[in-house]
């Protein structure tokens, strides 16, 4: 007669168990537009707009309810997000970019060679053209020698020819050159802008946190020069 007593305590404990293993309702909380103080056992209609608070029993946060968003609503939060990451992934490029700028040029020094190498090609191209022009030149006193015996005449077609190729040679070399000294005021300020940027960098600025440096335009080529 003494298993009754067995039995019951048993079912005692395992209706407490099952109470345990239970998973405990939610107590939501919420302020609405007008200042009023709401709480329930489920997500509340007059903070549908409001975010609330979903509490433990023993009154801890457990989670945090958003706002039930309309179309429009969610439409604009997933557009808000979107430009977020956008500006999240160009903060981390601009990092990369800092730092890899840094590595490159880890002192003045090295940036200076850096720009020397750049302006040592435009003024290499600059050089040749000047010395085409001189070449030119020379071809062009003979052809203009010849052309002395025909003055108040028609040239002949193959000495006009030739002349018309030499001047067309000699344009084509000066706009060269004109293209060559943009190249340099662009490397130039390229390099000054690149300078300015690696000194606040070095100077202990974060990577990241200055403006962008942007690009500078292409060179515009000049006017073909008149002769």
């Amino acid at each position: 007669m003494r298993i009754l007593p067995v039995v019951a305590g048993l079912f005692v404990a395992s209706t407490a168990l099952a109470q345990d293993a239970a998973p405990t309702r939610g107590i939501y909380t919420c302020t609405t537009a007008d200042g009023r103080k709401l709480t329930g056992d489920r997500p509340i209609p007059e903070c549908t707009a409001r975010e609330q608070r979903v509490l433990n029993p023993d009154g801890s946060q457990r989670s945090t309810l958003p706002p039930f968003l309309s179309p429009e609503d969610r439409a604009n939060k997933e557009a808000a997000d979107r430009r977020a990451a956008a500006e999240r992934l160009a903060q981390l490029d601009a990092i990369r970019r800092d730092r890899t700028l840094m590595l490159r040029y880890p002192n003045e020094a090295a940036h200076q060679r850096a720009r020397n190498a750049a302006l040592d090609d435009a003024t290499k191209a600059m050089r040749s053209s000047e010395r085409r022009i001189k070449d030119l030149n020379v071809e062009r006193k003979p052809l203009l020698d010849e052309a002395e015996f025909y003055k108040g005449k028609t040239l002949p077609a193959k000495l006009k020819q030739s002349l018309d190729a030499n001047d067309a040679s000699i344009e084509a070399q000066e706009v060269l050159i004109e293209n060559q000294k943009s190249e340099l005021v662009r490397v130039n300020k390229s390099f000054d802008a690149e300078l300015a940027r690696l000194k606040k960098l070095w100077a202990g600025t974060p990577p990241g946190t200055l403006p962008p440096l942007g690009e500078l335009p292409p060179t515009t080529p000049p006017p073909t020069p008149k002769r």
